[in-house]
């Protein structure tokens, strides 16, 4: 276990995550805006997970938390160590049926608690597509500022998309009095029956 909040706990990949995995990722809103293709087919799932077990939390490179709510897979967490192990990028995938509950918010809040606490690194990046605005409040909400706006930048999944870029650095971090590991902001209410 790398981290643990009030209800979530951050952890290595299992092979047992492979099916879990796989139904959130083969999730079109889910995959959106994220780099992979839906559906993720659960032989590609079984050779993902597997790497992301094996993987070192501190080499430079990516290292995929798994996000775990009472023993359900529910999302991950990435982390791409710069080589100089002092920087890091930060990307979040949450399965569609535990969204706008806090749980995204809570696990980036956990993450960046152990790798600016714990590894005491000294800034986090993000960056999203700029129509991504449930990610880029979710960035704002935890702490990061916005730090710019690559117009027309990435060509992703057929075309130019514009890329909102955020950063946090550590003192900026350390000195904010909120509480790091939770979103205390209640639910959204759902739709009434």
């Amino acid at each position: 276990m790398f981290a643990q909040t009030d209800r979530l706990i951050l952890r290595r990949f299992t092979p047992a995550d492979a099916e879990q995995f796989a139904a959130y990722r083969s999730d079109p809103d889910v995959a959106r805006f994220q780099s992979w293709e839906a559906p993720v087919p659960l032989a590609d799932a079984r050779r993902t997970v597997e790497q992301f077990a094996a993987g070192d939390p501190e080499a430079a490179g990516w290292f995929q938390y798994a996000v775990d709510l009472d023993g359900v897979l529910v999302g991950d967490l990435g982390l791409n160590l710069s080589d100089n192990l002092m920087q890091a990028d930060l990307g979040f995938t949450l399965a569609t049926a535990y969204q706008g509950q806090g749980y995204a918010s809570e696990a980036v809040r956990g993450l960046l608690h152990h790798v600016f606490v714990d590894r005491e690194l000294h800034r986090v990046s993000a960056e999203c597509d700029a129509r991504n605005t449930a990610s880029a409040r979710l960035l704002e909400r935890v702490g990061f500022t916005r730090e710019g706006l690559r117009l027309s930048n990435s060509w992703f999944k057929g075309e130019w998309t514009d890329d909102l870029l955020f950063g946090l650095l550590r003192d900026d971090y350390l000195s904010r009095p909120l509480d790091r590991h939770l979103d205390r902001q209640p639910p959204t209410p759902g739709p009434s029956a």
